[in-house]
């Protein structure tokens, strides 16, 4: 009874402190230690952080003075970012294994699986065009993200039957025109690769091994459930990276310098003639596919440029952890490491009403790409 009757008081005190003098209620004060609102994803940290922030430099960006010429910027930005990646397994013959020889309107279709490392093995569809009359230029098709775990390169090629989930997804994505079937039907030999984290490359939990097993045989609904638990993994497949001393945009950076090397040893294909291309997430792999790989000639960006600093703010929840690379953007902008590629040739597509980027740092990654 004690305990209840100080309670009483307790409760009876707090009401009218709420009351205030004359009986009418009044809005409790905000605690003292919870400061104001900031908008920003990371909520009240977020000053703190841009304190943190301010004063780096980009200190490999270019133009700059500690470069005498282009090649001194390329040498020192691509040295870097190989640094940071924290991946380069010996290189490998690619070995590639053909499962699957479809011919199609105009193309013949392989499914195949070739090694980028002693230990890895990607799979891939390449598209040769019918009546090549010597060897054609070819194209890397980096798929995208999307939140689409289940599919990859699927994404970017018609099978002629799809799931039904995939023809959603080209519908939705491509005005039903994936692109590397479209590319091939323009006379382009086109490979597609699952990136690690996708399609044949997802994480199958346990409990969904035997569900799962057979993806054509999913229906919509249960892609959907799969996916969302794919998507709560990506926090896992980076932590897990980083206590196995790797990183997530390593591996995948690695595997599309990996799959060139594969190219150039088709006959069907011109190695002076490699070119690139994505969207989204695609277009983030293209970013580094031209600025690491002279190989490839020409680059095509995609829905994926911003300047770093005012993505800070409110457009870090919207991107994948894929996209993150630890300590890039102490040393290079993203436009920096796209500007990587010069002298070739690289093409920038950007929507002002991209709400995954600010039109800020977009029309800031255009100033400094042109710049340099």
């Amino acid at each position: 009874m004690p305990d209840l009757h100080r309670r009483s008081l307790l409760a009876s005190t707090s009401l009218a402190w709420f009351l205030g003098q004359n009986g009418q209620a009044e809005a409790a004060p905000e605690p003292a230690d919870i400061p104001p609102p900031t908008g920003a994803d990371l909520g009240s940290l977020f000053p703190e952080l841009s304190k943190l922030a301010a004063d780096r430099t980009y200190e490999l960006s270019f133009p700059a003075d500690r470069y005498r010429n282009v090649d001194e910027f390329r040498a020192a930005g691509r040295a870097k970012i190989f640094e940071l990646l924290n991946y380069a397994p010996p290189k490998v013959a690619p070995a590639p294994e053909i499962l699957e020889r479809v011919e199609c309107d105009g193309y013949t279709r392989e499914k195949l699986t070739f090694a980028t490392s002693p230990h890895t093995r990607v799979p891939a569809y390449v598209l040769v065009p019918h009546g090549l009359k010597g060897p054609a230029p070819a194209i890397v098709d980096l798929h995208s993200h999307g939140g689409m775990f289940l599919f990859g390169k699927e994404k970017v090629i018609d099978l002629g039957t799809n799931h039904p989930a995939m023809t959603k997804y080209h519908a939705e994505n491509y005005a039903g025109r994936p692109t590397g079937t479209e590319l091939v039907k323009r006379g382009f030999v086109v490979i597609s690769i699952d990136a690690f984290g996708f399609g044949e490359r997802r994480v199958i939990l346990d409990a969904d091994r035997e569900n799962s097993a057979d993806r054509s045989r999913l229906s919509i609904d249960e892609v959907v459930a799969l996916n969302r638990k794919c998507a709560a993994k990506e926090s896992t497949i980076a932590k897990s990276m980083a206590f196995a001393g790797l990183t997530w945009p390593g591996i995948v950076f690695w595997d599309d310098i990996r799959t060139v090397d594969y190219l150039v040893t088709r006959p069907e294909v011109d190695a002076s003639r490699i070119g690139c291309l994505g969207i989204s997430m695609g277009g983030y792999r293209a970013i580094y596919l031209t600025a690491l790989d002279d190989r490839i000639r020409a680059g095509c960006v995609t829905g994926f440029m911003s300047t770093a600093a005012p993505m800070l703010k409110a457009h870090i929840d919207t991107h994948s952890w894929i996209h993150f690379l630890p300590g890039l953007h102490r040393h290079l902008d993203l436009p920096d490491v796209a500007a990587l590629a010069i002298p070739r040739a690289l093409l920038v597509q950007q929507c002002s009403q991209d709400k995954l980027f600010p039109l800020e740092g977009m029309r800031e990654s255009v100033t400094k790409i042109e710049k340099a």
